[in-house]
């Protein structure tokens, strides 16, 4: 890996230069050592030159600014238990049962099981997010620079923010936990053959109508429609990567309600949450 810093070095700062001059970023520095580390970890360097030369990659100041911040707001789960919403997810079993049914015989996971997680989720595909998931996860990976997180803290809201001790430990853990999905998102997206910088998410850089991570997607992502992709953003693929991803985690046909509260626990890690799973599964079976 030495040697790929090595032989890299002067098409390094002529990268690096290139960011300088165009002030991609609020810090001409900021994702300066991010580079030169998904370089020396093995991605492709005129791969990784494209992407952080691009005026799509920016600094998400604001969608990461929301790690940091103090928030009393706690989501309505009953808002998903509403008539409203239990008959569009009902419309859902029945448009997409072929592709339900087929995953509840590869899988063994009730369609109802798999339809409330993308009702809860992204509201049946309809709101999968709005940022740019490689923006959240290099600018959240980059806070591992002490450059990067005095700019980031330079140019984060006041409002609302949590102290300088408790962003540092923060972004310490952060940091560390997006440089992986970061690093998912570039294999995921070499393999599957799309733009990183075109993948809109939720601000944590969940993707898809079942907001797996970047790392989900690249492991537990399943081919539902035998395209021979994975592309999330469709509903027989992200019908089938839920079904995989809970039989992953112990899903059984025959569990009993509590270890089924439990495995849907690992894809959400929400008391509330898996319990309206849940109840809206049960309502959909009525």
């Amino acid at each position: 890996m030495t040697r790929v810093i090595k032989r890299g070095g002067a098409w390094l700062a002529l990268l690096l230069a290139s960011l300088f001059l165009t002030g991609a970023t609020p810090g001409p520095q900021y994702f300066s050592p991010l580079i030169k580390r998904l370089v020396a970890d093995g991605f492709d360097q005129g791969r990784i030159a494209d992407v952080f030369t691009r005026p799509e990659a920016e600094v998400a100041i604001d969608g990461v600014s929301l790690f940091f911040r103090h928030s009393e707001a706690r989501l309505d789960y009953d808002q998903f238990l509403r008539p409203r919403r239990i008959d569009k997810a009902r419309q859902y079993l029945e448009t997409h049962a072929a592709d339900l049914e087929a995953a509840r015989e590869r899988f063994g996971v009730a369609p109802e099981v798999v339809t409330a997680i993308l009702l809860v989720e992204t509201n049946l595909g309809g709101m999968s997010g709005r940022q740019v998931v490689f923006n959240i996860l290099a600018t959240m990976a980059a806070l591992e620079g002490l450059d990067a997180r005095e700019t980031f803290w330079a140019e984060m809201p006041t409002e609302k923010r949590i102290s300088r001790n408790k962003f540092n430990a923060k972004a310490d853990r952060k940091s560390r936990w997006a440089y992986n999905e970061l690093k998912s998102l570039l294999k995921y997206a070499s393999r599957e053959g799309f733009d990183p910088l075109y993948v809109k998410g939720s601000y944590a850089g969940a993707l898809g109508y079942c907001q797996f991570m970047p790392s989900n997607a690249l492991k537990l992502g399943v081919d539902g429609n035998g395209d021979g992709r994975v592309d999330l953003f469709t509903h027989a693929d992200a019908i089938a990567s839920i079904g995989n991803y809970l039989e992953h985690h112990g899903w059984r046909p025959e569990l009993s309600r509590q270890k089924r509260y439990r495995v849907i626990l690992k894809y959400n890690y929400s008391k509330p949450y898996a319990n309206t799973i849940l109840k809206i599964a049960d309502q959909l079976k009525g």
